[in-house]
């Protein structure tokens, strides 16, 4: 995938509205969890999951049944 590099503006109340792109990148939906990836001045966006996902849940491609009997006892 090519490297996406979008501008987000912080609003008065700490928010940031991820712009198109980056959400249709990740794969996000309202109501989707996101961790911040802090190294010095370099932010990762990232997708989480939800308490009670898998740890491979935002990742659509690994989300067949073969894969969840196959991570199931990891």
């Amino acid at each position: 995938m090519a490297a996406i590099n979008r501008r987000a503006r912080l609003g008065a109340k700490g928010q940031i509205v991820l712009p198109k792109e980056v959400l249709k990148a990740l794969r996000l939906k309202p109501g989707d969890a996101v961790t911040f990836v802090i190294n010095g001045d370099d932010v990762r966006v990232v997708c989480a999951p939800t308490e009670g996902d898998g740890p491979f849940a935002c990742f659509s491609e690994w989300s067949s049944d073969a894969d969840r009997r196959g991570y199931a006892n990891l």
